[in-house]
């Protein structure tokens, strides 16, 4: 799989380089070992303690990202998914800790425990005080004797960060920072692995499998399951979360993206986890943000920690660190009525049985053909013409005993308003100019064919496109224009000929398609054509 590096050996320090120079200044990083990757704020404040974590690559913006005042003083990074040496904790350690001390904040793996437990001890050796505190919040395996130290880690570096920037001593902070750690608990769930810049991507989840439990390494999780709902996937991991929190009122629930869910996906796993009897008990909200990924792991966790005065104060407190999302209190939706002026025209229903039946054959042929358009547009487009093609065809049928059928100037008027209001972007803008352009001419007495043309030109004129530009004019010029002849099987035949003709078209002068080469384009007719090929033969059918 490609990616963007140099090469896997110096990717660490190129990543770690990119990110102090977009700092603006904010960050620094210690210098002269290659092998030592320290992170740390610009202007440390040496008379309040120190607060250091870190841990393998691959989890940003985990841990550097989260370095600066009210979080961390230091973090320290390691190879990909590996724990750094000894050495260079110990380089953290002395780089930002004065008479203050400074709390290590590590997560639960041999490697950083042992690694990150001997720099203390040396540390301690040289004369300085230190605490440690590990985070174990994973609770994917209830009977582990190890449990893993997952994104729940966060809210130690919050709440540890906060203390150490109110001048705490190094005991409160320690203390604070265990009762965070001893409270938080996560629970991840992904739909693939992830893969590690520069080697290959094995997969092990077939479609529609997911791994529930899972860890931040690419490891495999505790179970596979069959990918439920997000609502329902939702629920069962709040209700394995509510038992490991029982009887706390208030929470904190941190949403984490673990590399490359969108941000919808997200969105809608953070509203259904709030909809569950674990999320009305959620007080603070963090995310849903890319927190403590895993690499480009396509999943998510939930951390959640019962709230005390003392950490709900620390959680809220903003911090300069543009990584770091603010936690909002969860309030109730905000809802406001839609403006009034857009009921549009009221249309009084009327029934007519062959315009009926023509609308229903278009109808269900765009609804058959919404795998095939979306197969066409993903070679050419975003891969959703089809679904366009039949949402607008889906809100036609709901509609169509209360449709105007016997007037037909009302009826497309009629057709304009529910188009418009049912398909989103342009499609839904020029198909509903299509139509409110022949039901003015309809209005004027125009004929059918000469109607249809009107709305053609409008959408030529409003949509910039001509026949040639590879859209779907290159099918629906040909067939208007064999309308006038009164041959709906020719005006048939003229589409479907139009739509062919586009899978020889070198270039598309409109549309996502313009934006494609030769190559991309060659044998693949344009979805929008192969759409009006296919409504105007249900016409000629029906």
């Amino acid at each position: 799989m490609a990616h963007f590096i140099d090469a896997r050996s110096t990717l660490v320090n190129d990543a770690v380089d990119g990110l102090v120079a977009a700092s603006g200044g904010r960050l620094a990083r210690l210098d002269g070992d290659p092998g030592i990757r320290v992170v740390l704020r610009a202007a440390p404040d040496s008379g309040k303690v120190a607060v250091v974590s870190g841990g393998g690559s691959g989890h940003e913006p985990a841990h550097a990202g989260f370095v600066g005042p009210g979080l961390l003083s230091a973090a320290v990074c390691g190879d990909v998914f590996a724990s750094p040496s000894v050495d260079a904790v110990l380089a953290g350690i002395l780089a930002v800790t004065g008479p203050a001390g400074c709390l290590l904040v590590i997560k639960n793996y041999a490697g950083d425990r042992l690694n990150f437990g001997l720099a203390a001890e040396r540390a301690r050796a040289l004369g300085h005080k230190v605490e440690t505190v590990i985070v174990s919040d994973d609770i994917a395996l209830p009977d582990a004797k190890q449990p893993r130290g997952v994104a729940g880690t966060l809210f130690v570096h919050k709440v540890a960060g906060h203390a150490a920037e109110a001048g705490e001593p190094l005991e409160t902070v320690a203390a604070l920072a265990r009762r965070a750690a001893g409270a938080a608990k996560s629970l991840g769930i992904a739909v693939s692995t992830c893969t590690i810049p520069g080697s290959a991507r094995s997969e092990r989840l077939a479609e529609g499998q997911a791994e529930l439990g899972l860890g931040i390494h690419g490891e495999p999780g505790a179970e596979r399951i069959a990918l439920p709902k997000a609502s329902e996937l939702a629920r069962m991991m709040a209700e394995r979360l509510a038992r490991s929190v029982p009887g706390a009122d208030g929470l904190a629930l941190l949403v984490n993206n673990l590399g490359s869910a969108s941000a919808l996906e997200m969105q809608i796993l953070t509203r259904a986890v709030l909809a569950t009897d674990l999320g009305r008990r959620v007080r603070l909200l963090l995310g849903p943000a890319p927190l403590m990924t895993a690499l480009d792991m396509h999943g998510a966790s939930l951390s959640v920690l019962p709230l005390d005065d003392a950490l709900e104060r620390a959680l809220s407190e903003p911090v300069p660190v543009p990584a770091w999302p603010a936690a909002v209190r969860v309030e109730p939706p905000i809802l406001r009525p839609v403006p009034e002026g857009l009921a549009g025209e009221a249309f009084a229903p009327s029934h007519d049985a062959v315009t009926a039946a023509r609308i229903r054959a278009v109808a269900e042929a765009l609804i058959r053909a919404e795998g095939s358009l979306n197969s066409l547009d993903a070679k050419v487009g975003d891969g959703d013409a089809g679904t366009t093609f039949a949402g607008a065809a889906r809100a036609v049928q709901a509609d169509l005993d209360r449709l105007p059928q016997t007037e037909p100037a009302a009826l497309c008027r009629a057709l304009a308003e529910r188009i418009g209001r049912a398909v989103g972007g342009s499609s839904g803008v020029l198909g509903s100019i299509f139509f409110a352009a022949t039901a003015s001419a309809l209005a004027d007495g125009a004929a059918w064919p000469e109607a249809l043309g009107q709305g053609v030109a409008r959408v030529q004129g409003y949509g910039g496109a001509k026949a040639g530009d590879r859209t779907l004019l290159d099918a629906l010029i040909p067939a208007v224009e064999a309308l006038k002849n009164g041959d709906l099987a020719a005006a048939a035949a003229a589409a479907r000929a139009g739509a062919e003709a586009t899978a020889g078209m070198e270039r598309a002068g409109a549309g996502r398609s313009s934006y494609l080469a030769a190559g991309d384009l060659a044998g693949v007719q344009d979805p929008g054509a192969a759409g009006v090929a296919a409504a105007f033969a249900a016409l000629a059918g029906a």
